[in-house]
């Protein structure tokens, strides 16, 4: 098969939950610049239309839709309404993330738990019902989205000096990923669909000194992650390219992971 076949996602169907975000953006342009009709998945309308405007403002097949990611009704919905515009989506990217333990490792309890309700709960419903429908109309890929504090602990050092730091809830669900994602990947297996995941390191996004610094330093490749950087890995584990790969962890992090 040609190169460009392989990476081609003509005719395919992607959500991407979160594409609004950092993230999940670049992911949701990639797979639509490579031939797929895109639904953007965001709890409101407010959250995915000024993405949805951008992507369309470039000629791309990008859709709006509301998503609850933590409400089961709400996720079957999704998946009935867009299979009824076009088809079952053929690919899911979960990039989706809610971040309440805004006081950090002194937060509340019930900010522990309310992002327990949203994540956790969250990657399990959506998993399930996408990674369901995708087996019984022949198979398809699941993309969860980790980060590199799902495979190695936070450098408090980095932080010192700024008004934040790194929730506690935050590394949990991000290594609880990793590892929900290689026991999906060995369930789906048998039915075709391919559950990876990506683990991106730090993107920028105009953070302050002495944190961006102290990160820049601590990075083999010297700089933090970009829109662009995203966009590659997301097309590879959504296409033919990686066919014959599921279950794996991919970090895109200037080598922060290797040392």
């Amino acid at each position: 098969m040609h190169v460009k076949k392989i990476f081609s996602l003509e005719g395919k169907c992607a959500v991407v939950i979160g594409g609004a975000g950092k993230i999940g953006l670049p992911m949701a342009q990639s797979l639509a610049e490579s031939g797929a009709k895109v639904y953007i998945a965001s709890r409101s309308e407010a959250n995915f239309q000024p993405a949805v405007d951008q992507l369309r403002a470039e000629n791309l097949d990008v859709t709006g839709i509301s998503i609850d990611q933590s409400n089961e009704d709400s996720v079957k919905n999704v998946i009935k309404t867009i299979s009824g515009e076009y088809k079952v989506p053929d690919i899911l990217i979960n990039s989706g993330c809610s971040r309440p333990m805004k006081r950090f490792f002194n937060d509340t309890v019930e900010n522990w738990d309310n992002s327990m309700e949203v994540n956790a709960r969250g990657m399990f419903v959506t998993c399930r019902q996408f990674g369901n429908a995708m087996a019984l109309s022949g198979g398809g890929v699941i993309i969860n989205i980790s980060s590199i504090y799902g495979l190695v602990a936070p450098d408090m050092n980095i932080y010192k000096g700024s008004s934040f730091e790194t929730e506690p809830d935050y590394p949990f669900l991000k290594g609880g990923i990793i590892s929900f994602s290689k026991y999906l990947a060995s369930y789906y297996a048998e039915k075709k669909v391919r559950v990876n995941c990506i683990s991106p390191g730090g993107f920028f996004n105009n953070q302050p000194e002495p944190f961006l610094s102290k990160y820049i330093a601590k990075t083999p490749l010297a700089r933090m992650a970009n829109h662009d950087d995203m966009k590659g890995v997301a097309l590879f584990l959504a296409s033919d390219a990686s066919s014959y790969i599921t279950g794996v962890v991919i970090p895109v992090d200037g080598g922060w992971t290797m040392i």
